[in-house]
């Protein structure tokens, strides 16, 4: 006789599916939940059992929490529109989302075959690669690998602490960039992603991976955004010039794109 013990589901998963099933129906976007105390009375568990179920709404990107606050709902998929000029940054502000951008680590590296490429370069010759992660009301929402031609950005490293680099492009260095293509992929979480994002192993990912240039259409940057499927849909409309510039340029980029892992290895790879 197979034992109840081993068939049951540990208290705290219980919990977390009633909420689960409580957030998706009885609250919207920016309500809070009741406090642990309060979930810890009315369930009949103490305030452990409560946290880790409440880790398990957060993991799963339905709430986050705030010192002070407590835990909010969140909008699950904010919707970003691409263009050739669009921002992050911008994005995120016109939604009336206050956004932080913490740099994670930079440096002169020797890029993915296929970025040297990109470049016009052999894979031994360096390039700049700064990786930044980008919160949302402090959760994660993306992390980024910026590459850069360093050349372009002499000085950088000195200047660079976080925030926007597009403002430090323009600032700094008289460049104001434009999307020339875009490739937009699915992938699972690797464990650095599960650091960064805060999301479970193998979570759904989605991978836009942008060629940006300057005024005269010479390649800057190559810029690799890793986002949470479940708090990010991008849009892109075809009904302007923009759209179809992105238009022609896919099947160019199609063949020359290669796997999307290849342009954002894990640090593991890395090393």
């Amino acid at each position: 006789m197979m034992s109840r013990q081993i068939l049951s589901i540990p208290r705290y998963r219980e919990l977390a599916e009633v909420l689960v099933r409580e957030v998706r129906t009885d609250y919207g976007p920016g309500d809070l939940l009741p406090t642990e105390a309060q979930l810890a009375k009315r369930f009949a568990v103490n305030r452990h059992t409560v946290r880790r179920a409440l880790d398990e709404l957060v993991a799963a990107g339905l709430v986050t929490r705030h010192q002070g606050r407590g835990t909010q709902v969140v909008d699950r998929r904010l919707d970003y529109a691409v263009s050739a000029g669009s921002k992050v940054t911008q994005n995120l502000a016109s939604l009336g989302l206050p956004s932080n951008t913490c740099c994670l680590e930079q440096g002169l590296v020797t890029p993915p075959e296929a970025i040297a490429q990109r470049f016009g370069r052999s894979a031994s010759e360096p390039l700049l690669r700064v990786d930044t992660v980008r919160t949302v009301d402090d959760a994660p929402l993306m992390r980024l690998r910026h590459w850069f031609d360093p050349e372009r950005v002499p000085g950088w490293l000195e200047r660079y602490r976080g925030g926007s680099t597009r403002a430090l492009l323009g600032q700094h260095y008289g460049l104001r960039l434009h999307r020339r293509r875009v490739r937009i992929d699915a992938a699972g979480a690797d464990r650095d992603d599960t650091r960064w994002l805060q999301c479970p192993f193998n979570a759904p990912l989605l991978v836009m991976t942008s060629d940006n240039t300057d005024a005269a259409g010479v390649l800057v940057e190559v810029s690799v955004g890793r986002a949470r499927a479940d708090r990010l849909s991008y849009h892109i409309d075809f009904d302007d010039a923009v759209g179809r510039d992105f238009d022609e340029a896919a099947g160019r980029h199609r063949d020359a794109a290669g796997d999307p892992s290849d342009l954002f290895p894990s640090d593991e790879d890395d090393a």
